[in-house]
């Protein structure tokens, strides 16, 4: 199975590389990443939660100008569109669209319409190693139909973002390939209200080697739900020169989930550079009125190429009162 990823891997390394150049002298830009891995449980309280998922992820974004103003963007995601039930190698795999619309450069302003990811928190995307976002990844605002704008602050430097959307109950919603199934507010969840009643907003600065940043979301209740969400954000990044990076962050909701209930999530991590080694650690905790989530999480990353990594992670959870470990590998290509 190594053997295999490895190849893969290094295989899209050399189709990518030719690709990227010619691209961007026709107004036309693109990126994207190959991920070939294995995800294991080893052990778990629940016994039907140990198995592996030997999956594969393709994600490809692009930006097209259609004028000095205007230009076209989108991501496409080929990935194991269900959740893994059973042991499974290489299945329910479908396409669908991240994100896709227009994209407006005001001069001070960027404005974007479409289908968006609005921008809210860090840690669900930048905590490091293979499961370093995995319980802060339950707060990533993703596939929405909305408006988003972003404001470089003249007098700071800071960005200024905000956005106002609900999530996406189009035909995008669905996926070729495996279905996932086209999302109808009927399904509830928050912000899952086909109206433009849901909101984000968020601030960053850099200070130096450090970035901070502060940002509030309310997400109206769907059907059934018991509460609107309300949602709030802190964190910041630390480069200390010497090849350790940290994050820090923590989220607060009110109403989490549309439940009537409150949810605190505070992650720490970090990352040491060594050559073309990185080592990591990252722990996250989860406090609810009915108890407290955890994982930590150790991982390695190891750099061939300019563009082609592998990595390896360890990690332990407790959620729910069930315990679990689980280890993962995998081949990241990026383009």
């Amino acid at each position: 199975m190594k053997t295999t990823v490895f190849t893969a891997a290094l295989c899209a390394v050399s189709i990518s590389s030719a690709t990227s150049l010619s691209a961007q002298d026709t107004g036309f830009e693109w990126e994207g990443s190959v991920e070939i891995g294995v995800d294991s449980t080893l052990s778990s309280d629940d016994a039907s939660a140990e198995l592996t998922d030997t999956y594969v992820s393709i994600i490809a974004a692009f930006e097209a100008a259609l004028t000095d103003r205007i230009s076209a963007f989108g991501e496409l995601t080929f990935e194991s569109v269900t959740d893994a039930t059973a042991s499974r190698q290489f299945d329910d795999l479908g396409l669908y669209a991240n994100q896709l619309g227009l994209r407006f450069d005001l001069g001070g302003a960027v404005v974007s319409a479409g289908k968006i990811s609005p921008v809210f928190a860090v840690a669900w995307d930048a905590a490091p190693g293979f499961y370093g976002t995995s319980l802060a990844e339950d707060y990533e605002l993703a596939e929405m139909i909305g408006l988003s704008t972003e404001t470089t602050v003249a007098s700071t430097g800071g960005v200024l973002s905000f956005a106002l959307f609900y999530a996406d109950d189009t035909s995008l919603s669905n996926s070729v390939g495996t279905k996932r199934g086209r999302t109808s507010v009927a399904d509830g969840g928050v912000g899952n209200t086909g109206k433009l009643d849901n909101f984000a907003v968020q601030y960053s600065q850099e200070f130096g080697a450090s970035t901070g940043w502060i940002g509030a979301r309310q997400l109206s209740a769907g059907t059934d739900d018991a509460s609107d969400e309300s949602g709030i954000t802190v964190g910041l990044t630390h480069d200390f020169g010497n090849g350790f990076d940290t994050i820090f962050e923590v989220a607060h909701f009110n109403g989490a989930g549309g439940e009537d209930a409150n949810a605190t999530y505070a992650t720490l991590g970090g990352a040491y550079a060594m050559g073309d080694w990185t080592f990591s650690s990252t722990g996250t905790l989860v406090d609810t009125q009915s108890g407290t989530d955890s994982m930590i999480a150790l991982g390695v990353d190891r750099a061939l190429t300019e563009n082609s990594e592998i990595n390896f992670g360890l990690a332990r959870f407790d959620v729910d009162g069930v315990k679990s470990t689980s280890a993962g590998l995998a081949a990241v290509v990026s383009f």
